[in-house]
């Protein structure tokens, strides 16, 4: 089983400057491998492959104007060049996201796949052409490391990320029964809301901190470009943004370990959020949010503890029908949190209605219920909403 571990670096001065000479030495490689295959099919239409740039890069290294790219690590280099490669296919096979050029502003980072060793015992990292560098290990990990990926965040503090093959074995998943499954709508106004009637209420970490973001982008715009009081000013922006990042990614850790201890079998709906949050007037709702990042957090954990997933199509009317009697209500807007059925006459709360459909419509994809059998029974809604999961039992 693969796994990721992330540890934070603590470099001594030197190794700061090690660190930017790999930063920028990637970033060059990268964006002149991109220059070359974009002027290649310009010209020639053809394409210049992963493995003639490799080549290639032997003789730039060789080059006088070019001499500094042998200061850095030579497999970091070629790196950069299978990163380019990978971008490249995933661009023609999901047909979005053509890669662009690499910016000394925007996050900086380079690959190790070799020759990195680890001690526990000592707190230390030994990177090659740059030496041993105090770790701090929040956790030891037994297995066999397959690259390593050291970054620079925008609050200037390095980390380092070590996939590891562990002797672990993927748990063997449950047959999907009716009792344990449990079908979960994501929302807005709440995170998330399960078909047993519990609902997880959205942080809003953005939303929380924005009169504060306001005032520290206020002071950032104000100082004079290129100063070092501008950088000051920008850094505790950068901060501030980390801070919510890290809020919303210990919100999602929680929520998903909740709900992955708690059930054998979890139903979601498949959400096109980047169609959704080209609405101008629920982007930053929905960002803040963060449903896919929420989504895939839940399915490695899944593969982890040997829980199903299952997704169901983006188009079933989740909202629009009735879990008791499968009535549609076609005239259902999104401003109507509660509506009542015309043909049983059942009030239903529309994200609690939501989330039984979803499992309803899970269940009959495993052909577990007919298509006739058109719900479970009624969920009777809590007098007071759940606080936070930080409120119930810790989750480590």
């Amino acid at each position: 089983m693969l796994k990721t571990f992330k540890y934070r670096l603590y470099p001594k001065p030197k190794q700061e400057i090690s660190f930017a000479k790999h930063f920028g030495c990637t970033r060059y490689i990268y964006n002149w491998g991109l220059e070359l295959k974009i002027k290649q099919y310009q010209t020639k239409q053809e394409s210049v492959s992963c493995f003639q740039l490799h080549s290639l890069l032997t003789q730039l290294k060789k080059q006088s104007d070019t001499y500094w790219l042998s200061e850095v690590n030579s497999q970091a280099l070629q790196q950069s060049i299978n990163h380019l490669d990978n971008a490249f296919t995933k661009f023609f096979r999901e047909k979005k996201g053509f890669p662009r050029f690499k910016s000394r502003h925007r996050k900086q980072s380079f690959s190790c796949p070799q020759n990195v060793k680890i001690d526990f015992h000592n707190s230390t990292v030994r990177l090659p052409k740059i030496g041993e560098i105090k770790t701090v290990f929040s956790r030891e990990f037994n297995g066999k490391i397959k690259t390593c990926t050291i970054s620079k965040t925008p609050t200037n503090k390095y980390f380092i990320s070590i996939l590891v093959e562990t002797p672990e074995q993927i748990k063997r998943k449950p047959k999907i029964k009716k009792k344990t499954t449990i079908g979960v709508d994501l929302g807005i106004k709440d995170f998330a809301i399960c078909s047993d009637g519990n609902i997880i209420e959205n942080p809003k970490c953005l939303r929380q901190s924005e009169a504060r973001l306001k005032v520290l982008q206020r002071r950032a715009s104000k100082k004079v470009k290129g100063s070092n009081n501008r950088k000051k000013a920008n850094l505790h922006v950068a901060r501030k943004h980390e801070k919510i990042s890290n809020q919303r990614e210990d919100f999602l850790h929680q929520v998903s370990t909740k709900l992955i201890r708690e059930n054998q079998t979890i139903c979601l709906e498949t959400l096109n959020v980047a169609g959704m949050i080209k609405n101008h007037k629920l982007a930053k709702s929905i960002a803040d949010a963060s449903w896919s990042k929420f989504v895939e957090i839940l399915k490695y954990k899944a593969e982890w503890y040997g829980v199903n997933i299952i997704r169901i199509g983006r188009f079933e009317p989740s909202s629009k029908m009735c879990s008791i009697c499968g009535s549609i209500n076609k005239q259902l807007e999104l401003k109507h949190r509660k509506w009542k059925c015309k043909d049983c006459e059942t009030t239903h709360d529309r994200d609690v209605n939501a989330a039984i459909n979803i499992k309803n419509f899970a269940l009959q994809k495993q052909n577990l219920i007919s298509p006739t059998d058109c719900g479970v029974e009624l969920v009777e809604m809590p007098v007071s909403k759940p606080g936070s999961v930080k409120q119930e039992s810790p989750l480590l």
